[in-house]
C-alpha cells in the first residue's frame, strides 16, 4: 500500500506537467504549423511562375523537405544537448529567415534565391518534427499515444489559418505570394514565444558510466523500430507526393487557384481531425492496427483519384489521403516511441527523421516530375502520381505483416 501512496503524487505531477507541455505543443502546431500548408500550397505555384522548365515546378517544396532532412540530425542532437525548448526557438529562427528570403526571391524574381528560402524554411519543419516527440518526453505510458496524437490534432488550426491566410495575402501586393511570404514571417516571431512556456527538462549530461545504448545499425535491426520506420516513410512520403503536386493538379484541371487551397484545407482538416481519437484507438486496438487501417485508406485515396478529375474527386481523395496520413504516420511514431530507452532518444528520432525526410524529399522531386513531364496532359501527369503509390504501399503493407507473425511467434 506504501509503495502505491509515494508513487500517486508523482503521477499526478507527471501528467499535469504532461498537459501542461501538451497544451504548450498545441498552440505551437496551430500557429506555426500553419505555415506548412501555406507553402505547400504556393509554393509549386510560385515555382512554377519562377522556373525556367516546369519540370521543376515542385522544387521549392523539395527543398524545403530537404533543409528538413538534412537538418534533423543536428537538431535532434542540439535538443539532447541544450533541451527542447532551445531546439524549437532555432527551428522558429529558420523558418521566419527562411520566409524572408524566400519573399526576397519572388521581389527580385529569382528562382535560386527562392529555392534557398524554401531550403531554410526546412530548418523549421525539422523541428516541427520532434514536437510529437516532445509531448511524450514527460507522458506516462498511458498518457504517451494520446499526448502524441492531441499534438498533432494542433494541425486542425494551423489547416485552418494556413489556407485562409494564403486567400488573404496572396493578392497584397503586385507579386503574387509575396504578402504571403511575408505573414510566414510573423507566424514565426509570434509562434516562437510560446516556447518559454515548455516544461520539459534538459537531458542530463552523460557520464562515463552511463548506459549508451544501441547504435544505429543495432536499432535499425531491431524488427520493431525498422517497421515503424518503414511505416512512417512510406506513410509520409506518399501523402507528401500527392499534396505537393495536387495544387498544380487542380489548376491544370481547369479550376482555379482558390480551389486548390480549399482543396489542400480539407486536406490538411483530414490530416488532424482524427487525432482527437487516433490515440484512444492505438490503446484500445493496437498500434499494428491502426497503421494498417491507415495504409489501406491511403490505397482508397488513390484509387478516388484515379477514378476521375472532377473537384469532387479531388475533395474526397485528399480527404481520404489526409486520414491515411494520420493513422499511418501518427501509429508509426507511438510504435517508435515505445521500442527505445531514454538514452537512445536522440539517437533513435533523429535517424527516424532523416530517413522519414528522406523518402519525403525523394517524393516531393518525383512529384513535379510525373505530374508536368510522364503524360502529355495534367490528367495523364494526375493518374501517374497516383499510380506510384501501389508499390510503396506494398511494401508498408508487407512489413507490417511479418511483424505483427514475428510477435506471434514470441509469444507462443
Amino acid at each position: 500500500m506504501s509503495t502505491v501512496d509515494h508513487a500517486s503524487p508523482d503521477t499526478t505531477t507527471e501528467n499535469r506537467r504532461a498537459k501542461r507541455n501538451v497544451f504548450v505543443l498545441v498552440l505551437a502546431q496551430a500557429i506555426l504549423g500553419a505555415q506548412m500548408p501555406i507553402l505547400f500550397t504556393v509554393g509549386g505555384l510560385a515555382g512554377q511562375s519562377l522556373a525556367s522548365n516546369i519540370c521543376f515546378a515542385t522544387l521549392p517544396i523539395s527543398l524545403i523537405v530537404l533543409g528538413s532532412m538534412t537538418t534533423a540530425t543536428p537538431i535532434s542532437a542540439f535538443m539532447q544537448k541544450y533541451g527542447r525548448r532551445a531546439g524549437f526557438a532555432v527551428g522558429a529562427l529558420g523558418g521566419a529567415l527562411g520566409g524572408a528570403i524566400g519573399a526576397y526571391g519572388l521581389y527580385i524574381a529569382s528562382f535560386p534565391v527562392f529555392l534557398l528560402g524554401s531550403f531554410l524554411t526546412g530548418i523549421y519543419m525539422s523541428a516541427q518534427g520532434f514536437y510529437r516527440f516532445a509531448a511524450a518526453d514527460t507522458a506516462t505510458d498511458e498518457f504517451r499515444p494520446k499526448a502524441i496524437s492531441y499534438v498533432m490534432a494542433g494541425g486542425l488550426a494551423a489547416a485552418i489559418i494556413g489556407p485562409q491566410l494564403v486567400k488573404a495575402t496572396a493578392d497584397w501586393y503586385v507579386v503574387p505570394f509575396l504578402g504571403t511570404y511575408f505573414a510566414v514571417i510573423v507566424l514565426n516571431v509570434i509562434g516562437s514565444t510560446l516556447f518559454l512556456f515548455l516544461d520539459i527538462p534538459k537531458p542530463k549530461a552523460p557520464h562515463a558510466d552511463d548506459p549508451k545504448g544501441r547504435t544505429r545499425l543495432e536499432l535499425l535491426k531491431t524488427p520493431r523500430i525498422a517497421v515503424a520506420i518503414i511505416c512512417a516513410m512510406v506513410t509520409y512520403a506518399l501523402m507528401n507526393l500527392v499534396m505537393t503536386s495536387t495544387p498544380l493538379a487542380v489548376v491544370g484541371c481547369g479550376y482555379t487557384a482558390n480551389n486548390a487551397a480549399d482543396i489542400v484545407s480539407a486536406h490538411v482538416l483530414a490530416m488532424f481531425i482524427p487525432s482527437f481519437f487516433t490515440g484512444h484507438l492505438i490503446v484500445r486496438f493496437g498500434v499494428e492496427k491502426i497503421v494498417a487501417t491507415g495504409l489501406v485508406i491511403l490505397a482508397a485515396a488513390g484509387a478516388v483519384a484515379l477514378h476521375g478529375v472532377e473537384i469532387e474527386n479531388f475533395y474526397i481523395a485528399l480527404i481520404l489521403l489526409g486520414f491515411g496520413w494520420n493513422f499511418g504516420f501518427i501509429g508509426a511514431t507511438a510504435m517508435l516511441t515505445a521500442a527505445h530507452a531514454p538514452q537512445e532518444r536522440g539517437r533513435v528520432q533523429g535517424m527516424n527523421d532523416v530517413l522519414v525526410f528522406g523518402g519525403v524529399t525523394m517524393a516531393s522531386l518525383a512529384s513535379g516530375g510525373l505530374l508536368n513531364c510522364s503524360g502529355g496532359t495534367p490528367v495523364e501527369g494526375w493518374s501517374a502520381v497516383n499510380m506510384a503509390m501501389a508499390p510503396f504501399l506494398m511494401l508498408a503493407g508487407g512489413s507490417l505483416i511479418w511483424l505483427m507473425f514475428q510477435s506471434k511467434e514470441r509469444t507462443v
